[in-house]
Order: C-alpha cells, then sequence, then structure tokens
C-alpha cells in the first residue's frame, strides 16, 4: 500500500508540505456516535498522554553516536510513544477508548521483540506528523503513512508494510462507468477526494482541472458526497473505500486500480517514520519486520483491519523514496 496510492509518484504537497493524504474519521467500523463526538475522546486522550509524560516533556532526542542512541533510551524505559492520525484502518482509538489499527497492533508487535514492552499513543492531525517527529513530541510516526521522496527528505522510513493501490467511491451500479481518473476526465464526471491526498496529483495528472476538484476531509465525507449527488466519483485507497461503503445503500467501491504515474501504473506503500539521525532504531525495526513478512505474522496482524494477501508487499523504502 509498494503500498497503495503510494509508490511510483509521491503525493502532492497538502497543507502540511508532505503530501499529506488519507487521513479520516475517529470512528471504529459500524460505530454510530458522530465524529465530532470521537475526536473529542481523542484529544482528551492526547492530553492524558502529555500528563503521562511529565518529567519527560520532549522523548531522547539522538545523540552524537552513530545510529542514533534512542532504541537504547526506549528500552531503558520500556515505552515508545507513537505518533498516530486517528484514521481507520491505519491507527485510532476504539470505541472503548484503546489504541488500535494496523499500525499500533505491528508495533506493539515489533516493539515488544526489541525489548519495548509498552507502547502510548500521541494523537495529532495527519499533516502534523512528521513536524511532531522531527520536534519530538513522539518517537515515531505508526499511522500507515505513504512513503514519498518528498518526506524521504525530512525523515527515515522502514520497508512498507503493506501496499495499497486506489479505488473510487461511485453510487450504486457505477451509472457513469467510471474505473480510472482517464475515466473521470473523458465523462466530466464531479470529482472528490480528500485534503492533501495523492489523488488529487494522480486526477491532475490524467487531465482533470485542479481548481475543479471538490476537497473533503476524509473518506466518510467523501461517501456523503457521493450520496448526496455533489459528487460522481470519490477517491482514495482500495481499502478505505471498500470499507466506507459497506452499510452504504446507495454506494459502491469500483475495483481497485493503479493510477498512471508518468505514463507507468503505480503503486504506493506505507511505513513507519523516524528521525533522520535515528537508524539504528529504524534498523532494527526493519530486521524484525522482515522476519514477521517471511512467517506470516505480519498479514495475521494486518488483516483483522480489512488487508489482503494482494495489499502485502516485498518492496523497499529505498525504491519508494527513489519516487
Amino acid at each position: 500500500m509498494a503500498s497503495g496510492s503510494r509508490a511510483a509518484m509521491a503525493p502532492p504537497l497538502g497543507k502540511d508540505g508532505y503530501g499529506a493524504e488519507k487521513r479520516g474519521p475517529f470512528r471504529a467500523p459500524g460505530e454510530g456516535p458522530s465524529r465530532r463526538s470521537l475526536l473529542a475522546g481523542v484529544s482528551a486522550l492526547g492530553a492524558v498522554g502529555a500528563l503521562g509524560a511529565a518529567g519527560c516533556s520532549r522523548v531522547a532526542t539522538a545523540s552524537g553516536t552513530d545510529g542514533g542512541d534512542l532504541l537504547d533510551r526506549l528500552k531503558a524505559q520500556g515505552v515508545v510513544r507513537l505518533g498516530i492520525a486517528g484514521e481507520i484502518p491505519f491507527g485510532y482509538i476504539d470505541r472503548n477508548g484503546e489504541l488500535t489499527g494496523e499500525a499500533p497492533q505491528l508495533a506493539k508487535a515489533v516493539f515488544k521483540r526489541l525489548g519495548i514492552d509498552r507502547v502510548q499513543p500521541v494523537p495529532t492531525e495527519f499533516g502534523s506528523l512528521i513536524p511532531g517527529l522531527n520536534s519530538q513530541q513522539f518517537d515515531v510516526v505508526s499511522a500507515g503513512m505513504y512513503i514519498n521522496p518528498e518526506r524521504c527528505e525530512q525523515v527515515i522510513f522502514a520497508d512498507p508494510d503493506y501496499q495499497m493501490l486506489d479505488a473510487f467511491i461511485v453510487r450504486k451500479g457505477n451509472p457513469m462507468d467510471l474505473h480510472d481518473y482517464k475515466d473521470v476526465v473523458a465523462k466530466k464526471a464531479k470529482f472528490a477526494t480528500g485534503t492533501g491526498y495523492a489523488e488529487i496529483q494522480y486526477a491532475v495528472e490524467a487531465g482533470y482541472k485542479e481548481s475543479d476538484i471538490l476537497i473533503v476531509p476524509d473518506q466518510v465525507a467523501g461517501l456523503n458526497a457521493v450520496e448526496a449527488g455533489r459528487a460522481d466519483v470519490f477517491a482514495g485507497t482500495a481499502l478505505t473505500t471498500r470499507e466506507v461503503v459497506k452499510k452504504s445503500r446507495k454506494a459502491e467501491s469500483t475495483k481497485p486500480f493503479a493510477p498512471l504515474v508518468k505514463g507507468k501504473p503505480h503503486v504506493d506503500g506505507g511505513g513507519f517514520a523516524f528521525r533522520s539521525g535515528e537508524t539504528r532504531l529504524r534498523d532494527a525495526f526493519n530486521v524484525e519486520l522482515r522476519k514477521m513478512k517471511a512467517s506470516g505474522e505480519l498479514f495475521r496482524i494486518l488483516q483483522p483491519f480489512g488487508f489482503t494477501k494482494a495489499e502485502m508487499t516485498d518492496m523497499t523504502a529505498k525504491e519508494l523514496c527513489r519516487g
């Protein structure tokens, strides 16, 4: 998910300046409460997390040691702080107030192997993840973040733990027969996607005028726009679109497809981000991640969050950083 909308091409720069994309509601699957009420709960959790870090208002920084010493410090502390952005299924707080999602669940498994038994969530906006990491508000970004050249200039990434294609939300029966960005352009469909999503650039590359794109906060808002007729199509990741339409009577998701980047099919990949100096921690994480890929444990962790074997990947961060 490379991963999803994340490989051959870098997402466009969003409000964060790092190409933010697809980061949606704090609502657990099948949950009824409003997004606003759950956002309040997450904000509270973030405050608790900050209080829990009293006496250590900033995380350990890399020392002059080659590769950094954060791994050793985290082992001594017994806890690692995870930057999350509240997007299902990547990393969010569930209806019971518990940290979950594919990235946090994977983080729990990997860091336990590294001798760090506890993870502490630090909820923030998606666009604040990289700035927050680099300003030492947390130790690692655990949010399924797409790996692209722009971000690789700011942080270092573990190898992707998933890959991802794109898909559309359309009205039932797909009346306009929309299957890729070229269809959207050719049929002059009203096109929507999320704030800072990679799909903005994919649509523009296909010939859609950027100023005509309806920008909405997330996939839930995208579904609402399609159901209400304000948009003919909403573009997002294959995973988030298929999950969000499950209970819709008016909309469906299309078959996943690879967007074209410079005329070639592009696949994205998402993974964990670390501060640039902490190569020892990143490398140790990669060692365990590769073991889990080989054993099948990675898929077992990700499967409950809607990931399929088609979204497993052997791509590397190095490949994705090249663009």
